[in-house]
């Protein structure tokens, strides 16, 4: 620690916290020789300190003699209000060290339905596991910038762009065009892609908007335009208009697993499906070897608890 002391007449360096450590240590230690050797330094720079700590204050803070050394009254003040200083000083780095137990608050940003899904579910596990964390969950399928929105962490999907965020990987999640069984009686079951362009494709409005539908023909990538009369603005939101018959809608298996399961939706195109995987990663400011003990304890606990179901997800043959 060496703050900035400034005079009336110069800018002078000052390490006021080795200053007053000196200044204590020869107090507890009944000499500069024995404070020297317990802080690893000569007894001339305890000396040197503690005699400009003096000059800077204006009082004799200890009358020295060849047998032992006696506080003045300015000095016995100095020294009980100074221990209280290195204590709280301590204190104050125990608290933000890296290494400490995790606690305090932290922001956890999310999608709608990630966090319904997953997030929401496993806030109670983190809290048990460290129970001097405080958890504030901001869900939104709108990227948010960590620093104006004071976020510690936030879950993005698919690739992500360069900035200087640091990415940890969750994990991944298989995609599928989905429709409700309502709407596929109406217009039919598309088996290819010139049937599939005649069918209302459903799109988002979200600032992470994908405007094709990957495909896979013949071996051949294939764009399919996002073309149709409704959107959405978050991925539960476009659930729900595909469950209601509105259309066809590409989403993530892991937030339609249930639906495909219990067979309110069904995926359609599958033998065209190029079988990417969209990763999930949590999103911070930082670097890794410098995190707060209650974010890293956070990711962490995400990395391991984390399970997309549906990331192993296989089309049924002929699908």
């Amino acid at each position: 620690m060496n703050p900035i002391h400034k005079s009336s007449d110069a800018r002078v360096e000052v390490n006021r916290a080795g200053e007053l450590e000196a200044f204590v240590q020869v107090v507890d230690r009944g000499g500069f020789s024995a404070a020297a050797r317990h802080l690893g330094v000569t007894p001339s720079a305890i000396s040197k300190l503690v005699a400009r700590l003096e000059a800077r204050l204006g009082v004799q803070l200890v009358h020295r003699s060849t047998r032992r050394l006696q506080l003045s009254a300015e000095g016995q003040l100095f020294y009980e209000r100074g221990l209280r200083v290195l204590a709280d000083l301590d204190e104050a780095e125990r608290s933000v060290a890296s290494d400490n137990a995790p606690r305090g608050r932290v922001s956890i940003n999310a999608s709608i339905p990630f966090g319904h899904r997953l997030l929401l579910p496993l806030v109670p596990r983190l809290l048990e596991a460290h129970p001097e964390l405080q958890v504030d969950v901001v869900l939104t399928d709108r990227v948010v910038d960590l620093i104006a929105e004071r976020c510690d962490i936030a879950i993005r999907w698919g690739k992500l762009p360069p900035s200087d965020l640091v990415a940890r990987l969750l994990g991944h999640t298989a995609q599928a065009i989905v429709g409700s069984p309502e709407y596929l009686a109406r217009h039919g079951t598309p088996t290819t892609v010139e049937e599939l362009a005649r069918h209302n494709r459903l799109g988002n409005t979200y600032r992470r908007n994908v405007p094709d539908w990957p495909l896979l023909v013949d071996g051949r990538p294939v764009a399919m335009p996002v073309v149709g009369n409704a959107r959405a603005s978050d991925g539960s939101a476009l659930r729900r208009l595909a469950l209601s018959g509105a259309g066809l809608a590409r989403l993530s298996v892991y937030h339609v697993l249930p639906d495909l399961r219990a067979g309110r939706l069904v995926p359609v195109m599958e033998a065209f499906n190029p079988g990417e995987l969209e990763p999930i990663h949590a999103v911070y400011l930082g670097r890794p070897g410098r995190l707060p003990a209650r974010v890293r304890a956070v990711l962490d606990f995400l990395a391991a608890h984390a399970d997309f179901e549906g990331a192993d997800w296989v089309p049924a043959p002929g699908a």
